[in-house]
């Protein structure tokens, strides 16, 4: 049961890229300094919460006709923290809103997910990055 409720803050998370509600963002993921994130898209350094959140909704925002497919979850629970490793495909258009114009793109990657069990299960840390296959 636990890690249903897991799996759902995650494609919570996923599904703002569809949705474009970006309030979203701030219901599932922990407003502490304990939060961190990283990515492979710049700024590479480890991001606190507030940095994360404008990134996110950037990016969200910045593609539309989103999809994503979370492949093969492996979730491990221990106590009231959450740990779920996956591969992911992402695929949208990017738009130029300057340039008007777009590009297709799908991204192959892989993620890593931890969550805390306060108030609900909220996102504590993440690291998404492509993959080369």
């Amino acid at each position: 049961m636990a890690e249903k409720e897991v799996i759902k803050v995650i494609e919570s998370f996923f599904n703002v890229g569809k949705t474009k509600n970006f309030s979203k963002l701030r219901e599932i993921q922990l407003n502490d300094s304990m939060f961190s994130s990283f990515s492979d898209v710049p700024p590479y350094n480890l991001k606190n919460y507030s940095d994360t959140i404008v990134l996110e909704e950037l990016r969200f925002s910045s593609i539309s006709d989103y999809e994503y497919k979370i492949i093969d979850p492996i979730t491990s629970i221990f106590g009231n923290i959450a740990i779920v490793k996956f591969r992911l495909m992402q695929k949208g258009m990017l738009v130029d809103n300057k340039a008007f114009t777009g590009t297709h793109i799908t991204i192959n990657g892989r993620a890593t997910f931890v969550l805390i069990m306060k108030d609900g299960w909220k996102i504590v840390h993440f690291h998404l990055d492509k993959t080369f296959e």
